[in-house]
Formats: structure tokens, C-alpha cells, sequence
């Protein structure tokens, strides 16, 4: 790093300090120090089920353009 140019040196903190911001979201500490396990989100999928109240008999029929 003592070669690099200064505006290199500033994008090579700034990387660093990104790395340890996605570690800490990664991997919380509790207060004693260890690290929690860190659960997945839920899956969304299914989670309009049962939100269709109705639908029309015709549904599944083709559309009339005329």
C-alpha cells in the first residue's frame, strides 16, 4: 500500500471498511463476543395463497378481440 497513489489508497480504505461492514451484518456478536447464528429469511413464495377470493368461470377462455 506505502506505492500505491494516494486516490488508490483511499479506494483500498474504503474497500476494507466495506468488507468489515458486510462481516459485522454477517455474523452479529452478542455480548459476549460470539458469533449467532444468523437465520435465513423466509421463503415468500406461497405467500398469496388464499388472497383469490374469485375468479371468473370463463377464466381459461380465450380472449375475444373483436
Amino acid at each position: 500500500m506505502e506505492t500505491l497513489p494516494d486516490s488508490m489508497v483511499n479506494e483500498v480504505e474504503d474497500f476494507i471498511d466495506f468488507l468489515k461492514a458486510k462481516h459485522a451484518k454477517s455474523f452479529p456478536k452478542s455480548e459476549s463476543g460470539e458469533n449467532k447464528i444468523v437465520e435465513e429469511p423466509k421463503s415468500l413464495y406461497g405467500a398469496a395463497k388464499g388472497t383469490i377470493l374469485y375468479i371468473s368461470d370463463d377464466f381459461n377462455e380465450p380472449l375475444d378481440f373483436n
